[in-house]
């Protein structure tokens, strides 16, 4: 069975029939609405299933939204969660917005600048304070009772030396007592002595379970040694 024309409400036969928008048209009655001219497959434009040309296809107008009620407490309440999220990525963003600046040429020449102007600042200041502050002069009519203070003065600081650490007082050698060096032992200190390992250590006495005091009979020299690097012979 065939369909009817969408326009003519005709039958189409297939020889003469257009299929498009959902809709069966014979090819003369495929035209524009509005001025009905002739269509193809090419230049039609389709809207809510209807063939327009170019030129008078309709265009799409946005309407005007009346502010109803509705509408401003929707808007309203847009608003409100605009500023409930700005302050809470405010909360979550305070103390972090430092951007990292890139250590870029001009940055480093500006950087350096500033520290050499620094530099100098610093020697004048120091320069200053080294020559000592100029003497404050009273005014030329001071009032009654003024006291013009007194100069300045410059008090040259020594800084107290360190009291020299007095060396050990040998104790009183006791006879009968020999060690041997075990080990190599290198002073770390004035009132110590030095020994090679086989070293014989006389005249020792223990001064503490680490140290003791002895004398080595290959150099002649006497002092604190540890107890470790010998061995009783």
């Amino acid at each position: 069975m065939n369909p009817l024309c969408s326009r003519c409400n005709l039958v189409v036969y297939p020889t003469e029939k257009v299929n498009c928008l959902d809709k069966y048209w014979h090819k003369g009655c495929f035209s524009c609405e509005v001025c009905k001219m002739t269509l193809n497959m090419k230049n039609y434009k389709g809207f809510e299933k209807r063939p327009y040309c170019n030129a008078h296809y309709p265009k799409t107008n946005f309407t005007c939204v009346a502010d109803t009620p509705e509408n401003l407490r929707l808007k309203q309440q847009s608003q409100m969660q605009s500023q409930v999220r700005y302050r809470e990525d405010f909360e979550k963003n305070k103390g972090k917005g430092f951007s990292v600046v890139a250590d870029t040429p001009e940055l480093q020449r500006i950087k350096k600048t500033q520290e050499n102007i620094s530099n100098i600042r610093y020697h004048e200041e120091f320069e200053k304070r080294k020559g000592g502050e100029a003497p404050h002069h009273p005014p030329n009519n001071p009032s009654p009772g003024f006291q013009p203070p007194a100069a300045s003065q410059n008090f040259h600081y020594e800084p107290t030396p360190e009291p020299v650490r007095p060396a050990a007082a040998a104790p009183p050698p006791s006879a009968g007592k020999r060690y041997r060096a075990v080990y190599d032992y290198a002073a770390a200190d004035e009132d110590e002595v030095s020994f090679m390992d086989g070293d014989v250590i006389v005249d020792v006495q223990q001064i503490d379970e680490g140290w003791m005091y002895g004398r080595v009979e290959r150099t002649g020299q006497q002092g604190m040694l540890p107890a470790n690097y010998v061995e009783a012979i």
